[in-house]
């Protein structure tokens, strides 16, 4: 787990000592993600740079790393962000087939050693989370890839200086005056994270900045920009059970669930885990636990009666034989440490939970250096509530088109709150029209109150037609799980995972988002994941032996944040006044509505904490990241820390 930067240098730019020393500086914008070690090596038009956490082979696999064949030993250059959890196989593999040499004990060379002998095919071969650059000396020309899911970043940029790639914005950001980067506020992309919560791949908000998408690659030479290519799209393909099969294809879900926490397991340092009181990360704890009897446990509540899981995570913690840790988080740190979590975002994301995140991660980092967690067992397994929505909406398939528009019209003159009239609403919808994910909080009459440039065609459809497109002749459910696996998962739950865990030096692994889990997930069929009592229903069952019984059917409750109390007074409320107030945001945000909404919600009026986070996050990130006028307290994570 490290932060990489890489520029692929246009040919009328020369690679001088001032731009590497340009690039380390920049580089070491993001020393958080890898404080143990930095690293920078050039070329003629590539400049490298690295920040390493060490956690496998420490005394050796520094970065970048240089591998080659016997007859070019140093034909390739590689900066790597991740973990490769089948990398022993993956060595032994390309040793006998090929005769292949490692100088290290590392994961890094299986990848570069991989790439040499079956080129874009090693990607599917990585069972891993993983972000990457490889450059080659003898063809001039940048291999990159990220992990299927997208648990790892890679932001791209290119201007007439060249291709920059990092971990993290911020790097290229600073770099992008020099390269000639178009940094401009992207203006669509600003709707659509009031739209979503998060700005969706491969967008970003600055015009010249993008992502490469999950299961991607690019390749890219020396003048050119990035030419991309997709080489994973997941598919859900079920395969009904059999009578009498039931308990095998539990049992199969248990197998893979075993092999893959034993392979994320793979670590030279101390592995402890996330334990929120759900189902899914109690069951990661309660796998790793048998790798390692010493594991530590951590979760994080607030100074809320009613606002916490730490109960039922001790009581999990204590039922498995885990020694487990607690961070209380008072209103004043939460408000403290927005702006430095917002820093360490780079980009936007509306989502409460990420602050609790952020604060357990800094616990955990105390005692350890790498942390599993229980993120896409949702996605993969079926666990949303409105995964369930489809059941109740059945009687409105049956209805021609016109009459379920008619339906719709027929809610719209009933008041709000009224018993049904949301029913009625969403039936008349198709799913396209009413799914985009688990975010939506503004109706478009609200946008166009809150966004001064309110544009109708910049709409959610834009992120979800070509997903949905994909997925066509799936039952519903499938079709939810592939739209939140391109949106939701890597938009907002595995960007917060990735950023608060490296804010605090701290790697996070999840076991769910394996290739060979999700190769058994995806074939279950809809009536294996909801039910109309329960969500996630074969991977309930076959946690049977593993999880605590007091966990196993309890709903779905996640990081509870009390911002809907908190911003109707106190120190949120107060920080959230101070924040409009002095905003200089007006040109992408309407102030006076945004001020209204915190009048309304503070009255009890109607509940805009949702709405109202969504655009207070965007003001704070415009405040750092555009006009300056909040300056964060950035920890300086000095070289070398270890643990």
């Amino acid at each position: 787990m490290c932060g990489l930067l890489a520029l692929v240098c246009a040919p009328e730019t020369p690679v001088t000592d001032d731009l590497v020393d340009a690039v380390a500086g920049a580089s070491h914008l993001m020393r958080h993600r890898g404080p143990d070690e930095p690293g920078t090596w050039a070329d003629g038009h590539v400049v490298l740079g690295f920040n390493r956490l060490s956690i496998i082979d420490i005394a050796h696999s520094h970065q970048p790393l240089r591998w080659g064949p016997a007859e070019s030993p140093d034909r390739y250059a590689m900066v790597f962000n991740g973990e490769i959890y089948n990398y022993l196989e993956l060595r032994e593999q390309l040793a006998t087939a090929h005769g292949a040499q490692f100088h290290t004990e590392g994961d890094g060379e299986a990848i570069v050693a991989g790439f040499h002998y079956w080129g874009a095919d090693v990607l599917p071969r990585l069972r891993g989370m993983f972000a990457f650059v490889i450059w080659d000396t003898e063809t001039d020309e940048a291999f990159c890839a990220r992990d299927p899911f997208g648990i790892k970043p890679l932001f791209m940029a290119t201007g007439a200086g060249g291709t920059v790639l990092g971990s993290e914005k911020k790097c290229l950001m600073d770099l992008a005056p020099r390269l000639g980067i178009d940094t401009r506020i992207d203006e669509r992309a600003v709707q659509h994270y009031t739209v979503l919560q998060y700005v969706p791949e491969p967008e970003t908000l600055n015009v010249g900045v993008r992502r490469l998408e999950s299961g991607s690659y690019a390749r890219i030479r020396p003048g050119q920009g990035p030419v991309v290519t997709r080489y994973f799209t997941p598919r859900f393909t079920p395969v009904p059970f059999v009578a009498g099969s039931e308990q095998s294809r539990y049992d199969e879900i248990t197998a893979v669930l075993e092999d893959s926490v034993a392979k994320h397991m793979r670590a030279d340092v101390t592995v402890g885990a996330f334990l929120s009181g759900g189902i899914d990360s109690t069951a990661i704890a309660a796998l790793a636990i048998r790798h390692n009897p010493n594991l530590i446990t951590f979760t994080t509540g607030f100074e809320r009666e009613g606002f916490s899981e730490v109960d039922v995570a001790v009581a999990s913690a204590e039922a498995i034989g885990a020694r487990h840790v607690t961070k209380v988080v008072s209103p004043s740190e939460f408000v403290e440490a927005l702006p430095e979590i917002v820093w360490y975002l780079d980009e936007p994301v509306a989502d409460p939970a990420l602050v609790p995140l952020y604060f357990v991660a800094r616990e955990a980092r105390k005692h350890v250096k790498v942390v599993l967690s229980g993120e896409g067992a949702d996605e993969l397994f079926g666990g949303y509530t409105i995964y369930r929505e489809p059941l109740s909406l059945r009687p409105f398939d049956y209805l021609p088109a016109r009459v379920r528009k008619s339906v719709g019209r027929l809610s719209k003159p009933l008041p709000e709150g009224m018993r049904g009239k949301s029913l009625l609403h969403r039936g008349s919808l198709t799913l396209e029209e009413r799914y985009y994910g688990n975010a939506r909080s503004f109706s478009d009459e609200q946008l166009r109150a809150v966004l001064p440039d309110f544009r109708p065609d910049w709409t959610h459809t834009d992120v979800t037609r070509a997903i949905y497109a994909a997925s066509a002749g799936w039952d519903p459910v499938a079709r939810m799980q592939h739209l939140d696996l391109f949106t939701w998962l890597r938009g907002d739950i595995l960007v917060k995972a990735d950023k608060m865990t490296m804010a605090n030096s701290l790697e996070l692994r999840v076991p769910f988002l394996d290739s060979e889990v999700f190769a058994v997930a995806a074939k279950l069929p809809y009536d294996q994941k909801i039910t109309r009592t329960t969500t996630k229903y074969a991977l309930r069952r076959a946690l049977e032996p593993i999880v605590p019984a007091h966990v196993l059917h309890r709903a779905k409750l996640g990081f509870p944040v009390p911002i809907r109390h908190w911003l109707r007074a106190g120190e949120l409320l107060d920080w959230a006044n101070q924040l409009i107030a002095t905003s200089g945001a007006g040109e992408y945000v309407d102030i006076p509505a945004v001020r209204q909404m915190l009048e309304e919600h503070r009255t009890g009026e109607i509940d805009h904490s949702r709405r109202l986070w969504t655009v207070l996050i965007f003001m704070l990130w415009y405040a750092i990241f555009v006009d300056g006028t909040v300056v964060p307290a950035i920890e300086d994570h000095s070289y070398p820390v270890q643990l």
